[in-house]
């Protein structure tokens, strides 16, 4: 993420420097690794809830920060569809055939109706601009926490399809884009000299996105050895996509941030400000990623 507390976020140094600080992002990023992990691991339940719990809290920030005047009865509708959509999304992989898909479609699609139709009657002063921001949010934050889900059931060979939910996937997806920040910073912090995107991120260097990809793709070689249901060659194509997809997850995160002249996108986090901090770069990756598995792993 920027995300999940990713490893260089916990080392990084505040602005004030000081020990406390420190120690708040160290215990709050380990705490968010171990969460994550844990919830994972642990059962499809568990990781199902943790996504759903993430999601909520999610939407609730950006619509926050997007839009401070919101409606209160559109913020309900919003999160509510946007959760819809993200446990939704976690049916589709494993529903039963037969089942007409309109009738699972159908909910949200009245979520949709209602939130062009609600404008009618709100009289705000400029329409559009939140029409707009009700949609973003559920593309830009729902759609790709749902789409974990076919990180989750990924399209394997049908010798694994007795094993549906793959932890193990979710893990190393997760991996990459820690291990992606990681190098980005350590290597950044040593080498860099050329600007990525100063207009952006004016601390992003070309050295550091270069050593994020370097450390990303020998985490692939290493899932490589430890995990068979991808070939050599696949993980490692799906490691060079997490890599770049979770670079411009960053970048966008921060021209958001930027155009709204905000530091931290929320303040649940202590010390690290809020979750679409940290969970910046897995909103660009996981539609990457699932769009790689499907050309070709499926």
């Amino acid at each position: 993420m920027a995300c999940c507390g990713s490893f260089y976020i916990i080392v990084k140094p505040t602005k004030q420097g000081t020990m406390k600080n420190l120690i708040t992002r160290t215990i709050t990023g380990v705490l968010f690794v171990a969460v994550i992990l844990g919830a994972t691991w642990f059962s499809q339940v568990s990781f199902r809830g943790l996504i759903l719990i993430t999601t909520i809290l999610c939407l609730l920030e950006f619509y926050r920060l997007v839009n401070g005047n919101v409606s209160r009865w559109t913020l309900y509708a919003d999160i509510l569809g946007g959760t819809y959509l993200v446990g939704l999304l976690f049916l589709l992989p494993n529903m039963q055939p037969g089942i007409p898909g309109i009738y699972l479609f159908s909910p949200y699609i009245i979520y949709l109706l209602y939130t062009f139709i609600v404008r009618l009657y709100l009289k705000e002063e400029n329409p559009i601009k939140s029409l707009s921001l009700s949609l973003m949010g559920q593309i830009y934050v729902a759609l790709p926490l749902g789409l974990l889900s076919y990180i989750a059931y990924p399209p394997l060979e049908p010798q694994y399809l007795l094993m549906p939910y793959n932890a193990l996937m979710v893990i190393a997806f997760f991996t990459f884009i820690w291990l992606n920040d990681t190098g980005a910073y350590v290597v950044g912090s040593l080498l860099g000299k050329h600007r990525l995107f100063e207009r952006i991120s004016p601390k992003k260097s070309w050295e550091g996105f270069i050593g994020g990809v370097i450390f990303t793709l020998a985490a692939g070689w290493v899932w490589s050895t430890q995990c068979s249901f991808l070939s050599l060659t696949q993980w490692i194509g799906l490691s060079a996509v997490v890599a770049i997809f979770s670079t411009w997850g960053d970048l966008c995160e921060s021209l958001l941030k930027r155009t709204l002249k905000v530091k931290d996108s929320g303040q649940i986090l202590p010390g690290h400000g809020g979750l679409l901090d940290r969970l910046d770069s897995v909103l660009l990756a996981t539609p990457a990623a699932v769009i790689y598995l499907y050309l070709f792993v499926a």
